[in-house]
């Protein structure tokens, strides 16, 4: 068979991905437009990306495809619809980045609880060389223990959060976007009693119409001004233009993002103008993206493909 990668890149070049080759020819785009897929996938009977579109206008001329892998778990760039009209199988991944993602957003909450910006710079400007006491703690920070964390969406990375945030000494409560997942250890709320209690709230919600701009102006006034709020999830869950209002004007305290509305990030995004690091911590979709998570990914897109032939 012939594999065809649309954005390889998006995997990383230090995965390897020797495997694949022992199942036929693979060819590998770093990236691909929609316009440059038709000509590539000509004679391709296994398409594998992540965020190409695949509908009729891209492998309408893929006369030989017969399965197409997501690296993700999303599939909103997919036209299912039409993919069954020519009987052309279609899989996605899922429970490859749990511990990433959870992890990151603990690096991301406490970068900002800690201050840890600051406390960098002080040592690295200097201003700590031959300072006049052994300690400096000018940026107040505090402990984590005694918090009461939200969690938007108590999916498996929700979940797992809730239990580091548990072993943190901290007060679980959650809401569930969809009503559908529950768990007797956390105290289930609703939304407005949510925002209103929680010292930190993270989101790990997919985007639907229920979670769209679910963070709005409203909703961040309704959080405490010593609030963070971090989103891991999806970025138009949050309103941005209502966050950066938010920011500027000490109504949360701070916010750590991994995902943004339009990615990459565009000029007109308001919070590209927020330069105060204790304020606003963004870093550019790479909560999924550790080696193992990466390694883990591939072995399931692999397994996909070998599984959907036998």
């Amino acid at each position: 068979m012939k594999i065809v990668f649309l954005d390889a890149k998006t995997i990383g070049d230090d995965i390897d991905l020797s495997e694949f080759h022992q199942l036929g020819e693979v060819v590998k785009y770093d990236n691909s437009t929609s316009e440059e897929v038709p000509s590539r996938v000509t004679d391709a009977d296994v398409i594998i990306t992540n965020k190409v579109k695949i509908n009729a206008d891209t492998v309408g001329k893929a006369k030989n495809l017969k399965l197409v892998c997501l690296t993700a778990t999303g599939t909103d760039n997919v036209d299912k619809d039409y993919l069954a009209q020519r009987d052309i199988g279609w899989r996605n991944v899922a429970g490859y980045s749990t511990n990433s993602v959870a992890g990151h957003t603990f690096s991301m909450l406490f970068y900002l609880l800690t201050k840890t910006r600051y406390y960098d710079d002080y040592v690295k400007t200097e201003a700590y060389v031959n300072d006049h006491i052994f300690t400096h703690f000018d940026e107040k920070f505090y402990e984590l223990a005694g918090k009461t964390w939200g969690i938007i969406g108590l999916g498996a990375i929700g979940r797992q959060v809730a239990n580091i945030a548990k072993a943190f000494g901290c007060h679980v409560i959650y809401y569930s976007t969809s009503g559908q997942n529950s768990h007797p250890d956390y105290e289930q709320v609703d939304f407005e009693t949510l925002l209103k209690r929680s010292d930190i709230i993270s989101i790990h919600a997919p985007l639907t119409d229920a979670t769209f701009n679910l963070i709005d102006a409203d909703a961040l006034e309704k959080m405490k001004p010593t609030a963070i709020l971090i989103n891991v999830g999806r970025g138009p869950i949050i309103d941005e233009q209502a966050l950066a209002h938010a920011l500027n004007n000490d109504v949360i305290t701070a916010a750590g993002l991994d995902v943004l509305t339009v990615e990459p990030m565009l000029e007109n995004n308001p919070l590209r103008c927020i330069k105060d690091s204790k304020k606003l911590l963004i870093t550019p979709h790479i909560a999924w993206a550790s080696v193992e998570a990466r390694t883990r990914l591939m072995k399931l897109v692999l397994n996909n493909i070998v599984t959907y032939f036998e």
